[in-house]
């Protein structure tokens, strides 16, 4: 079942995502833990795609597995800035064949080694491109990703919104935003991107920080504005695992309350392969999104 339609039956949704393991030796726990996850239900699970595409021969695998083993709509993620035109073909074939029918389309991050490499020559470039491909490739529902605080890469968010813009326009049907600690900044965004014509449903991004050391890998990966109410909360329970990851689900669970109670239905979560506090935030949240999240 396409994104779309779920969206459309659901007043709330709240979903999952999960990432490939780096090597054989522990697919076989990354797979028990999706499997967990997949019995709360969720409205669909993602499956991310590693930097570079470097876990990509996983994701397929993954999200045909939880399509049809485990009875939940799958998103597969899928990057293209360091692959060429037939690799992505052959990916997109793959994705067919397998019935996926839900794309993540993304860019991808540049490999270090390739910074500062001339990109004109390159087959991919932007995450647009990727999108044209998709519609034209067959019938699927495709997701984009959009920054709530600007892309890093983008001299404003003027500029940024105009390439969303294009990415909409290209064919994505709905857009996933980048984690983000601070509703308002969503709120403003979302008044930002609508004047600009941009009408397809957007899915808040949410991750639980539930250790200290998140916080540092959170500011590397999208350098998120954290509020002062939220890093007092690692302040006071940083050095204390288990409080520390008590208030970071309680955190994470009021951000998507309030989410919810202002309008914005489809909430994703980025529970890095922890069940655990994919149930806790599902379990604080099963009165309001019922039985059909």
């Amino acid at each position: 079942m396409k994104l779309t339609e779920i969206f459309a039956k659901h007043t709330y949704s709240l979903s999952f995502e999960v990432f490939p393991p780096k090597t054989d030796s522990v697919y076989a726990d990354v797979q028990t833990a999706t499997e967990q996850i997949a019995r709360l239900r969720p409205a669909f699970m993602s499956v991310t795609y590693g930097a570079g595409g470097g876990t990509s021969k996983y994701t397929l695998r993954i999200a045909e597995g939880i399509k049809k083993s485990c009875g939940v709509e799958s998103l597969a993620h899928l990057t293209c800035v360091s692959s060429t035109k037939e690799t992505v073909k052959e990916r997109i074939a793959d994705f067919k064949a397998a019935g996926i029918e839900n794309v993540m389309a993304l860019r991808g991050d540049i490999p270090q080694d390739r910074i500062n490499e001339d990109r004109s020559a390159w087959a991919y470039r932007h995450a647009v491109e990727l999108v044209r491909e998709l519609k034209a490739s067959g019938d699927f529902c495709i997701g984009g990703a959009c920054y709530p605080e600007v892309h890093p890469e983008s001299n404003n968010q003027k500029e940024d919104i105009r390439y969303l813009k294009e990415k909409v326009d290209a064919g994505c049907a709905f857009l996933t935003t980048q984690m983000f600690f601070d509703n308002n900044l969503l709120y403003n965004y979302l008044y930002k991107i609508r004047e600009a014509g941009i009408t397809v449903p957007v899915i808040a991004g949410i991750m639980p920080i539930t250790s200290a050391k998140q916080v540092e890998r959170a500011l590397k990966l999208s350098g998120s504005f954290m509020p002062r109410r939220f890093l007092s909360l690692v302040d006071t329970f940083g050095n204390d695992p288990s409080a520390m990851k008590q208030a970071g689900i309680a955190y994470a669970t009021d951000q998507i309350i309030d989410l919810y109670a202002n309008g914005i239905a489809n909430v994703h979560v980025y529970s890095m392969n922890k069940p655990d506090v994919a149930e806790s935030i599902q379990s604080n949240l099963s009165a309001i999104i019922g039985k059909n999240a």
